[in-house]
């Protein structure tokens, strides 16, 4: 028998909602647009612009900031959402602990073994990072295409066959903002 579609899609109508409450106070770097706008666009691009259907991949997209920018940690997504939803999502978080630059080469280096679901998710995020950067100043609008640049490498280093389309999309979408700079 089929899992039921509340055992199914419980889980990521639950997460969503516990990204709202847990960046119920933030807002996007433009200082007006709800944080949780841009968990809610990771989300959907992962689902309407990469055709991604997993319920777990769409959960870790929902919860992919909750370590990095809330109180919340790995063992309360652990206990909520089970723990293949806790890893992909804090899988997808920095460690603000360490100094940037080596926040940053960590982070690279476990995006390229991170599994393919987590790399949708970081793809969805850079795709929405893009999108959004229009709000920027320049040097901010430079630095998310730096790091845009240097998360796209890392994730294409070692790219599963299940996450190509989204990977492809998204570089699409970085040569026509940075068409001098592909």
């Amino acid at each position: 028998m089929p899992d039921s579609l509340q055992s199914t899609y419980g889980p990521l109508l639950e997460a969503v909602s516990f990204a709202a409450r847990a960046h119920r106070n933030q807002t996007r770097k433009d200082g007006q647009t709800p944080y949780a706008a841009h968990v809610f666009r990771v989300c959907l691009i992962a689902r309407h612009v990469f055709r991604i259907d997993d319920p777990g991949v769409l959960t870790a997209a929902a919860l992919h900031d909750a370590i990095e920018d809330t109180p919340t940690d790995f063992d309360d997504l652990e206990e909520r959402f089970g723990r293949q939803a806790a890893e992909w999502a804090a899988a997808l978080c920095k460690d603000m602990r360490r100094p940037e630059k080596e926040r940053e080469e960590e982070y690279v280096a476990h995006l390229v073994e991170a599994p393919w679901q987590v790399k949708v998710c970081k793809l969805a995020d850079i795709f929405d990072n893009l999108m959004d950067s229009k709000h920027l100043g320049p040097q901010h609008r430079e630095r998310t295409r730096q790091r845009s640049r240097r998360y796209l490498d890392a994730i294409g280093s070692n790219l599963p066959a299940e996450a190509r389309g989204a990977q492809e999309t998204v570089e699409r979408l970085f040569a026509e903002l940075y068409p001098d700079k592909a």
